[in-house]
């Protein structure tokens, strides 16, 4: 039997690996299949974990989670021939990634017989305006999709939420706007009633020049930062930044590493275990357009967080 494909875009740190959270942690008995660009952004309840093996996170509900590695159609491939079969395939765009390219892949015909497209669900900001949707890219992945589904909405009041709705349905009329209360989507809405009906092969149309737009940055310290040095500088850096997210460990909470997460300007911490053995004391990543942010001045300022060696 065939393998629906719900497939989730979104811009950078809108909340796609929240909802793809939600749906693997509500699977309801259903073995669901998660490809992810990166594991370390799926934060399953521990007690959800079964194990990890051959860059596959298997869970206690019977849903697995792999990163997407190399060619999609590899991945796809691989996923099809566990035993048990995944039920449903859920694949997480990278924040930066025109939706389009992966439906044009997905259309390959032995793919489209194993695994077809059910539903394309773009998760948007619920805090941006609708000037923000004049995004060259953002509006290509509102424009692919048959779901938009609003995050954090809770952050901003009715009157902003509606004009946003307003600029979607304009954008992509026909599309089912919902709100995603903690990554919560209706399950009627991203997977399908009656498997035994497939849906139609899209055309995902003619194949645009690729550009690099965004680049990625790193910054690491053997030793650990001073947390409001580390605030200070996130707070400089944030005008220029599109997404950051790392861990580190500071000198007032000695022996516990704390997870950085910056997207749409806010910037959050959550207390994490501690430190894994054998790695930087900070390990942070920032994305920014190409050219906004050069690697010597992000040195310069991140440096200054570090406890004096």
């Amino acid at each position: 039997m065939p393998v629906p494909v719900l497939l989730i875009a979104g811009f950078l740190g809108a909340g796609k690996t929240t909802v793809v959270n939600r749906l693997l942690a509500e699977a309801g008995g259903q073995r669901i299949a998660a490809v992810v660009n990166d594991f370390g952004a799926i934060n399953i309840d521990a007690e959800l974990i079964a194990g990890s093996a051959d860059g596959v996170v298997s869970l206690a509900n019977g849903c697995i989670c792999c990163t997407l590695e190399g060619d999609l159609l590899r991945t796809l491939a691989a996923l099809l021939r566990r035993d048990p079969r995944p039920e449903r395939i859920v694949i997480e765009t990278s924040g930066v990634a025109d939706p389009n390219d992966i439906v044009r892949n997905l259309m390959d015909p032995v793919v489209w017989r194993e695994a077809p497209l059910e539903t394309v669900l773009c998760v948007v900001d619920g805090t941006a305006s609708p000037d923000d949707l004049a995004d060259p890219l953002k509006r290509a992945q509102i424009r692919a999709a048959d779901v938009l589904a609003i995050s954090k909405a809770d952050f901003v009041g009715a009157p902003a939420l509606a004009r946003l709705r307003d600029a979607l349905r304009q954008l992509r009329p026909g599309a089912a706007v919902v709100d995603a209360p903690r990554g919560q989507v209706p399950a009627e809405l991203v997977f399908p009633a009656d498997p035994d009906h497939p849906p139609a092969p899209r055309d995902p149309g003619p194949r645009r020049p690729a550009a690099e737009r965004f680049e990625t940055l790193t910054w690491t310290s053997v030793r650990p930062v001073s947390l409001a040095r580390l605030q200070a500088a996130i707070g400089l850096l944030a005008p220029r930044l599109a997404r950051a997210k790392g861990l580190f460990e500071t000198v007032e909470q000695p022996g516990r590493e704390l997870l950085l997460q910056l997207a749409g300007g806010r910037a959050t911490l959550s207390s994490m275990g501690p430190p894994q053995p054998g790695r930087p004391r900070a390990r942070i990543v920032f994305i920014a357009e190409l050219g906004r942010l050069p690697q010597a001045e992000l040195a310069a300022v991140m440096d200054a967080c570090a406890e004096p060696g």
